[in-house]
């Protein structure tokens, strides 16, 4: 579901420029689900091939990650291992969100009415396996390292964030990264570049939090940030305590400093919530400070253009001639894997 905490967040944008010969660690599973619900075709539906199986990932994956590799930027992605039991919650959430449209989608259909059509669309997508499956070999195919996490994708991008020094930044839509500790969250780098609102088109742009300065800025430290979390509402406890939104959980956190004090101060709010809504917050609190990582080292592999074509144009019907055009723009962005930007020299 995602932390919602944008309205108390400090960032800043971000000139993409600036992240030649850095290097990057994508949440796959949170790019991938962008790629699936803003790569549609008119009617909502995703992109698919002949036989009718979703291509929508996979062009996502080729055509845009070309486009950041082409400006020197070194991408790493991190891919979900097994989620947390506390996990079951949101998962049913989805689940019940996704009938829901799929219902509405249906009624948009009948009606003719393309732009809900198009809304509802975007909700009911799932990824499965064999999407994982190809989206890995996609990526290594280009040049991408893919990084298995024993949990929580997220939780693996900020532990190598925090731990491996050539990597510069967390990339994701997720605010759930500055609870896991990345040092720097990047937003809005692979998305569509325009969002449609009740008022037209809003341009998309980058953006980039540190870690450090929201912690200085909302003055907290990091156990307070995951409290915060908490009564908000996070993956583990979604709707966290009723009520409280983002600027009176800051007020709480800064009042009571530790997290034990913090949920005391509303533990009788907490025992009142349903069976279904209640939770403990030292479990997910535990979930949060201490995540299941790993200390996993990567290369990047070479291009393969022979798995790029048999697996885009052979087994997908992509166009060859603009799948081959991309392989030569990867081949030079390859090439500027081992340039240095002007600011690494000083």
């Amino acid at each position: 579901m995602g932390l919602n905490i944008k309205e108390i967040i400090p960032r800043k944008e971000l000139d993409i420029d600036t992240l030649k010969g850095k290097v990057l660690c994508v949440d796959a599973f949170n790019a991938i689900y962008q790629f699936l619900s803003t790569i549609r075709q008119f009617d909502g539906t995703p992109l698919m091939d002949s036989k009718e199986r979703i291509t929508s990932h996979l062009s996502g994956i080729f055509y845009r990650n070309v486009s950041l590799l082409s400006k020197g930027i070194k991408i790493v992605y991190v891919f979900d291992g097994e989620p947390p039991q506390l996990k079951s919650k949101v998962h049913e959430l989805r689940s019940k969100s996704r009938e829901i449209a799929r219902q509405r989608y249906e009624t948009a259909k009948k009606e003719g009415d393309f732009s809900s059509m198009r809304s509802y669309g975007s909700q009911i997508i799932r990824l499965d396996d064999s999407m994982i499956e190809e989206s890995k070999k996609l990526l290594m195919a280009m040049g991408i390292p893919v990084i298995q996490a024993p949990g929580e994708g997220e939780a693996e991008c900020a532990y190598l964030s925090k731990s491996k020094k050539e990597i510069y930044a967390t990339v994701s839509q997720d605010y759930d990264c500055l609870l896991f500790g990345a040092p720097f969250l990047i937003r809005n780098l692979a998305v569509s570049k325009k969002k449609k609102t009740v008022t037209g088109y809003q341009e998309v742009l980058p953006e980039i939090i540190s870690l450090e300065n929201v912690l200085s800025e909302l003055g907290i430290n990091q156990d307070q940030l995951i409290s915060l979390g908490i009564l908000v509402g996070t993956d583990y406890n979604p709707k966290g305590i009723p009520g409280i939104g983002q600027k009176k959980a800051l007020d709480i956190v800064k009042q009571h400093k530790t997290p034990k004090e913090i949920f005391e101060s509303l533990r009788e709010k907490i025992d009142s919530l349903s069976d279904k809504d209640s939770f403990d917050w030292s479990e997910i609190f535990d979930l949060l400070k201490n995540p299941e990582v790993v200390d996993e080292d990567f290369e990047f592999p070479p291009i393969n253009s022979e798995e790029i074509i048999k697996l885009l144009v052979e087994e997908h019907g992509f166009s060859e001639e603009r799948v081959l055009k991309q392989i030569s723009k990867l081949k030079e962005a390859e090439k500027l894997k081992n340039q240095k930007s002007l600011s690494d020299w000083f």
